[in-house]
């Protein structure tokens, strides 16, 4: 699609983050930034931060995890790497590294006060967001307990969809908590379609 006139300011928003070394001293694999925007997005997927996958491909949600992601959404990977429809903001911008008893390091602390709100301000569209993990949780609605508030979610809504983080781990309370799979998912495929389409 031909850029439009509104593209121009997020387009130079984008290269000063692309060029962002605010945290290079503590990445292990050095700074790649890594989000998918564009200001006629009409749902935002607001997650932690790249794994390794990511970072070399470039690509949120390129790995297992998007699988699980995609799969709860109802999604293929078309739409949901198409950034006219869809953004995808992470609160951590590069991979931070990996904890010493393994999984990843939390997003650095200094990538959401420096970016997010200015990039939020050149998404106008955003009809939902898809507050995926903790860290995204914790930032946008203050401390709270992940699951209790993926089976509160209408509390949240029209704004905000809160979802565990799409891991092999959560795979486990999924498997303990039916009410996820016959609840929440049809909920959230619902207000997707709205923020997409209605």
């Amino acid at each position: 699609m031909a850029h439009t006139p509104q593209d121009h300011p997020l387009q130079a928003l984008l290269q000063q983050i692309r060029a962002c070394t605010a945290c290079a001293h503590t990445l292990p694999l050095g700074p790649r930034p890594v989000l998918h925007v564009s200001p006629r997005a009409r749902l935002l997927i607001a997650s932690q931060a790249p794994g390794t996958k990511v970072h070399e491909t470039g690509l949120s949600f390129n790995d297992a995890s998007g699988d699980r992601l995609r799969a709860w959404l109802g999604m293929d990977r078309a739409l949901f790497y198409d950034t006219e429809k869809v953004a995808i903001v992470p609160m951590g911008l590069c991979y931070p590294g990996v904890l010493p008893k393994g999984g990843d390091q939390p997003p650095r602390p200094e990538c959401a006060p420096l970016w997010r709100q200015q990039i939020l301000e050149h998404l106008p569209n955003i009809q939902l967001t898809l507050l995926v993990g903790s860290y995204a949780q914790n930032h946008v609605l203050g401390k709270g307990r992940v699951f209790e508030r993926v089976e509160q979610f209408e509390q949240f809504l029209p704004t905000y969809f809160p979802l565990p983080h799409p891991s092999w781990r959560t795979g486990m309370w999924e498997r303990r908590t039916p009410a996820f799979g016959a609840t929440v998912l049809p909920a959230l495929r619902r207000e997707v379609a709205r923020a997409l389409w209605g």
